[in-house]
């Protein structure tokens, strides 16, 4: 069994859909034709699964990571302001970024023995696999 995005929009389309689906791209949103969602890999080796998620430009502190019912939910929320002084001037900007992706999860997931790491703007999540316990044999004796 595989680590599946969790999809919502499968029961009931998202605002967000129905925003692509009139306008196709949505980098029309952003200027700088930056991405809604990070783009996230997931691996399996034969003792975890690894999720990647390219996250530039953010702390560690401004992500959450929660598991529950069985759903891996990553969220992040990152605001930046800047404002210049000069003679004749002032300048003030903001940004503000904020995304959530979710996955369904595996039922071999450790849960509690999950770890994250953030590192030059890789996001390293890794789901321990559950260790498989040898088969318990039962002899049965015939009366």
């Amino acid at each position: 069994m595989s680590i599946v995005r969790w999809n919502p929009g499968a029961v009931a389309p998202s605002f967000r859909s129905w925003v692509e689906d009139f306008f196709g791209d949505l980098k029309l949103f952003h200027g700088d034709g930056a991405s809604l969602t990070p783009a996230v890999n997931i691996r399996e080796t034969e003792d975890l699964f690894i999720v990647e998620m390219a996250a530039p430009g953010m702390k560690k502190e401004d992500f959450v990571i929660e598991i529950k019912e069985g759903i891996l939910m990553i969220s992040s929320e990152h605001k930046e302001e800047k404002e210049e002084k000069k003679e004749n001037y002032t300048r003030k900007e903001f940004s503000y970024n904020k995304f959530s992706r979710s996955f369904s999860l595996p039922e071999n997931v450790h849960a509690e023995k999950i770890k994250a790491t953030y590192k030059e703007g890789l996001l390293l999540i890794e789901l321990p696999k559950l260790e498989k316990s040898a088969p318990k044999v039962k002899k049965v004796t015939i009366s």
